[in-house]
């Protein structure tokens, strides 16, 4: 029987921008595995605006550390024969690789060029507050230092669609491109009117040689690293059909098992089911949802009803296209989307998303090596590893839920007969120390049962009914099962 897949996102905000990043993930490896992560979320490969720049300032989409640009030869996480070797090590313990693509925008031009906009309201794009008036952006991109090597596309103005500010009179603003066929384009999120404008320079998706360059490169990006498939960031920015267009081809060109994963940030369960249907459920969303969920009964404790913690969520609604996920590095503290899971409530989240049957789970760096820069936040690898060792050796058959207490909750995985010992009963509490009696099998019958998580020392032996008796302690996370060698 296939195991249980788990990702982790191998980054996040404050990792040191000293180029080793890609040796470290060649170093972890094996240890990855071994612990039950077979694939990974890499960062953006691709060179940025400068040598600390986590990626998402995109300058050359075609320099993964190869060319001096923008103060360095390498990214924040190293050069490019230093990404090649960490994919091979990775590759080589079977983990398989995802890169981040950041396709919303350019930043730091080579040049600044002379073109007409019209100012408009941050709170409402599709609100004009000017008449059409002429500025100098930085809108051109001619990377001189790679000398045409892979594409010789030259980005101008004509190009994008939007920018955010005006050099000629030194002034900041949402400045919409005027041109023909220019507009902000319709098939994105809608709040603030549009949300096609994000940040830097607004690539233009309704650009015929835009869309023709940045489906190359997709194409480039897979043949040159061998990635297994792609995470795209900030998807509710680009044109959906642009999104469908990029999946059905790659899948095309790579095959069926080439993988994506879209960061589509909108807490509305119905956002993210209308995105989905747009683009033909051809990607997988993370489960912002969820997140949320999270997030706020981490922070009104017993108050929270544990029963409700999947309604509305993208895991339940489509188990198949949700990637479930704690934290990430935009939620992290002090980060923009900043809407950190609290440390209480951390083992409990994670076991909520690796041990249920539905849902592609993502560990996050930051949670499982801790988080570093000017307030660091200690590692929970010890609370999370016997939560990945339950998920690849016991989390596996049909699943009951006890969700019948607003306070705890249990479920039971019932095993699989062809993975030795497998099966185990979770019961988690957000108030009092308690219990589920919860049935596991009659061929249980005489079994002893541990807690995983070490919380509990307990014994449990499986009645004759096939029914066991788990407790759990205050605000904490218990997971029952089978010891790999029978309790004496």
């Amino acid at each position: 029987m296939e195991r249980n897949h788990t990702i982790m996102q191998f980054f996040e905000w404050h990792i040191k921008a000293d180029g080793a990043h890609w040796h470290r993930l060649k170093e972890l490896a094996a240890e990855l595995k071994a612990n039950g992560i077979d694939s990974v979320w890499l960062p953006p490969v691709t060179k940025a605006v400068s040598p600390e720049d986590n990626g998402y300032g995109v300058y050359d989409l075609y320099d993964l550390g190869e060319f001096q640009q923008k103060g360095a030869i390498r990214t924040k996480y190293g050069t490019k024969e230093e990404l090649h070797e960490a994919i091979s090590a990775c590759h080589e313990h079977d983990i398989s690789v995802y890169v981040d693509i950041v396709m919303n925008h350019k930043a730091d031009a080579d040049e600044k060029e002379s073109f007409y906009v019209i100012e408009v309201d941050s709170s409402d794009r599709t609100a004009a507050i000017s008449e059409p008036f002429e500025i100098e952006g930085w809108t051109k991109f001619n990377f001189a230092n790679r000398d045409n090597q892979y594409s010789t596309f030259k980005w101008n103005f004509n190009h994008f669609n939007g920018t955010d500010y005006d050099a000629r009179h030194d002034r900041s603003g949402i400045f919409r491109i005027v041109g023909e066929n220019k507009n902000w384009n319709k098939n994105v999120d809608n709040e603030f009117g549009n949300y096609d404008y994000l940040m830097f320079a607004n690539i233009d998706y309704d650009h015929p040689d835009v869309r023709n360059e940045m489906m190359s490169w997709g194409k480039w990006l897979a043949d040159t690293l061998q990635c297994d498939g792609y995470r795209l960031d900030a998807i509710k920015h680009i044109n959906h059909d642009f999104i469908k267009e990029f999946a059905i081809q790659l899948l095309e060109y790579k095959g069926n098992e080439f993988y994506f994963v879209g960061e589509f940030w909108n807490p509305e369960l119905q956002a993210a089911q209308q995105f989905l249907k747009a683009v033909e459920h051809t990607i997988d969303l993370f489960d912002v949802s969820l997140h949320y969920k999270f997030h706020t009964a981490s922070k009104v404790g017993w108050e929270f009803d544990l029963t409700t913690i999947f309604d509305d969520t993208l895991v339940k609604a489509h188990p198949l296209n949700a990637v479930t996920f704690v934290d990430n590095h935009d939620s992290q503290p002090n980060q923009s989307l900043d809407s950190w899971v609290e440390d209480w409530f951390k083992q409990i989240a994670y076991a909520l998303i690796l041990l249920r049957k539905d849902g592609y789970p993502c560990i996050f760096y930051g949670d499982y090596f801790g988080i570093s820069g000017d307030e660091p936040i200690e590692p929970k690898k010890e609370a999370i590893s016997p939560l990945l060792y339950a998920r690849y050796h016991k989390a596996y058959g049909g699943e009951d839920d006890y969700f019948d207490h607003p306070n705890i909750i249990g479920w039971v995985r019932h095993g699989s007969p062809s993975i030795e010992r497998s099966g185990c009963a979770v019961v988690i509490s957000n108030g009092d120390e308690g219990h589920k009696h919860m049935f596991v099998g009659k061929d249980r019958i005489g079994e002893v049962w541990v807690d995983l998580t070490n919380t509990r020392k307990d014994h449990i032996t499986i009645e004759e009914d096939g029914f066991g008796t788990f407790p759990v302690n205050r605000n904490s996370v218990s997971v029952w099962a089978q010891p790999e060698q029978d309790v004496i």
